[in-house]
């Protein structure tokens, strides 16, 4: 066992763990990037191997996908389909399902970080003029993102990551995950329903939120270009990466959109956290210590191989090291048949147990606190740890009738 390689695994996934080392202004980003530049350093790893361990069509599709989402956020439909929802004269638990559903499909089609990170602060704002508690529907956004993004293979990260290195079928995918992601949004409206009961009121300063002007031709040119790539995932046997680098390509060249402003809302942080985590296990698989650890599981009874042992240490690890880290890990073990579905929908909708658990968390509460709305761990459980709970129960139920033959299709 090569104690340096150890070493380094280790001091990457306990930053990993903590989001931070101690006496370090690192973030997970800066933890990864250094961890594969102390590879490097120590010679465990050559510049070309390390380029080629990086997965470039998911840095692709991701990147692609980001400038797609950017789309709307700059001609303003999300701050527009907020506004309109807030300022509804819905009963609270009727408004309350209308904005599940409506983050729902948005994260299953564009990636949910950007959903959350568009519509918080308005939801915010909206719920202040109506006199709402924003705490119930901020609550909703975040765990809803999680959830709806669960459906396909481009609403999030890590699915996008499955989708492309376990060669999985879209449409195959979508017809295995869309009941759970069903399902578990209902549950998100119920558990968050239940929680709060009739204490949906509540006075707070109302913010003002600077926000993109809505521009009914960017939005319809960003939905036309999007219908166009789904039906090309759908249908066409072209790289899904190609296809969306093609479309934030069709995006980039406006008349209208500043290319720097487009850019500017893509998430190179997480970009680079794929390349430092893709150095890192590429290391760890590449020397043999990966081997080792599955044995030292598998002799302890944990076979991480079969589908059953796959879904709980997905979940385990998606709460303990993030579900980004957690899904580069376990991706080398995906040998089954299921694997695809069951790293995708576990890593996902474990993301709503721990406040910690998923960026679009993270990012949900960071937009809440800069309006001076503050949720809490423990706020944030009461719902989080009920969802997580029913809606992974339920997930795991359909998964072993659809391994039993109780769907046949192509994944």
């Amino acid at each position: 066992m090569d104690a340096t390689v150890l070493g380094i695994f280790l001091f990457v996934y306990l930053g990993m763990v903590l989001g931070k080392i101690p006496g370090l202004a690192l973030d997970r980003t800066g933890i990864a990037i250094l961890g594969a530049i102390a590879l490097l350093v120590v010679d465990r790893i050559d510049p070309r191997t390390a380029w080629e361990a990086v997965d470039v069509p998911t840095i692709g599709l991701l990147l692609g996908l980001m400038v797609v989402s950017a789309q709307f956020r700059l001609g303003g439909f999300y701050t527009f389909i907020t506004r309109r929802l807030a300022a509804s004269k819905l009963r609270p638990e009727l408004l309350l399902a209308v904005l599940i559903a409506i983050v729902g499909i948005l994260s299953a089609l564009l990636v949910n970080d950007i959903v959350c990170l568009a519509m918080a602060p308005i939801l915010v704002e909206g719920c202040a003029r109506q006199r709402l508690d924003p705490l119930p529907f901020l609550l909703a956004l975040a765990c809803a993102a999680n959830v709806g993004s669960a459906a396909t293979l481009i609403g999030n990260p890590q699915n996008m990551l499955i989708g492309q290195t376990l060669h999985l079928s879209f449409g195959g995918y979508l017809l295995c995950a869309s009941l759970p992601a069903s399902l578990g949004l209902f549950i998100v409206w119920w558990v968050i329903k239940q929680r709060f009961g009739s204490n949906w009121y509540k006075a707070v300063p109302v913010p003002h939120v600077k926000a993109p002007e809505f521009s009914p031709w960017q939005t319809a040119k960003g939905f036309f270009i999007l219908a166009s790539l789904l039906l090309a995932f759908l249908f066409s046997r072209w790289p899904r990466e190609v296809l969306a680098l093609a479309a934030a390509g069709l995006l980039l060249a406006s008349r209208k959109m500043a290319s720097r402003h487009t850019l500017g809302l893509v998430d190179w942080q997480l970009l680079l956290l794929f390349v430092g985590l893709f150095i890192v296990n590429n290391v760890l698989q590449s020397s043999g210590m990966l081997a080792e650890i599955l044995q030292g599981l598998q002799s302890a009874g944990v076979t991480v191989r079969q589908p059953a042992w796959l879904f709980i240490v997905t979940v385990f690890l998606s709460n303990l090291v993030s579900n980004v880290p957690a899904t580069i890990l376990l991706l080398p073990v995906a040998s089954h048949p299921l694997s695809g579905p069951i790293l995708a929908l576990a890593s996902t909708l474990a993301g709503n147990l721990l406040l910690v658990g998923s960026i679009a968390n993270i990012i949900v509460v960071d937009q809440a606190e800069r309006l001076n709305m503050r949720i809490t761990w423990l706020e944030h459980a009461r719902v989080g740890l009920p969802v997580t709970i029913l809606s992974l129960a339920f997930t795991a139920a359909w998964l072993w009738l659809w391994s039993s033959g109780f769907q046949k299709v192509g994944i």
